[in-house]
């Protein structure tokens, strides 16, 4: 059987599709279609959700997961998943539930059970979560805030233009509903299934110098996966930051994570 020929990529929270424009036209040109969905009311562009963050406030885990499933379930093959951030975690859900050819999860934010909560985690989210307010609205992180999270590798001014590019603000109850997940009794949204040894093959990355989901956290969620009839892998990238779709050396980890991708895909 062929190898995939369809790449889907799923963005995380605080940035939109935009965030994958350089992945999109690089597999591209490598004659891969590619898709780039956006969660439900994020279709607009970046500066749309800065005048009118209605759609963030909005938006829901189960809604997010519908919506991805409705895009990958009408292909005709199973794609290529690859994941950033939060979308990394969609991506684990989505390959739980049967979708995709291969699974690559960068920088991911981790899946109900994992425990590890890095102090840079801590420093990271606390803008959002400090204020339990913010559980029902949006929240705009400001330029550092933004780059302590996202770009703290970069100088400064190449961090501030993708900043600008780039940055939306955040749902707050989806982020307050994620940090006390591991608190709430039952499953919550993000609950995988680790010993599902039907999943696909499954590749996490992870930035060293990544503040707001570390390599240790990329290591946790990897090890929570006990199936043996499956494969799971961690590689790290030095020097790199949270915003790997986006910072310097991408091309890098673009070539990399879709050879592993093709090389281990189900077919």
């Amino acid at each position: 059987m062929s190898a995939p020929d369809t790449i889907v990529l799923i963005h995380g929270f605080w940035v939109t599709p935009r965030s994958w424009e350089n992945w999109v036209s690089h597999y591209e040109q490598r004659g891969f279609r590619v898709l780039a969905p956006a969660y439900p009311g994020f279709e607009v562009e970046v500066e749309s959700l800065h005048a009118d963050p209605s759609p963030v406030e909005k938006i829901t885990i189960p809604g997010i997961v519908a919506h991805l499933e409705s895009v990958v379930g009408a292909l005709d093959t199973p794609p290529i998943l690859i994941g950033h951030s939060a979308g990394g975690a969609f991506t684990q859900i989505l390959l739980d539930h049967g979708y995709g050819a291969a699974g690559v999860a960068l920088n991911s934010a981790p899946t109900e059970g994992v425990p590890v909560v890095p102090l840079s985690q801590v420093k990271a989210t606390f803008p959002a979560l400090r204020n339990p307010a913010n559980r029902h609205r949006a929240v705009t992180y400001d330029f550092e805030q933004w780059n302590y999270a996202f770009t703290n590798t970069l100088p400064e001014d190449e961090a501030r233009a993708l900043f600008e590019r780039y940055a939306v603000p955040v749902s707050g109850s989806i982020l307050f509903e994620s940090a006390l997940a591991n608190l709430t009794p039952g499953h919550q949204g993000t609950w995988v299934d680790y010993s599902n040894g039907d999943r696909a093959p499954l590749l996490f990355v992870a930035g060293s110098q990544d503040n707001i989901m570390p390599p240790k956290v990329q290591w946790s969620n990897a090890a929570h996966y006990r199936s043996d009839k499956t494969l799971t892998r961690v590689v790290e990238f030095s020097d790199m930051p949270h915003l790997l779709p986006a910072a310097p050396g991408w091309e890098e980890i673009a070539d990399y994570v879709l050879a592993w991708a093709l090389r281990n895909a189900r077919r």
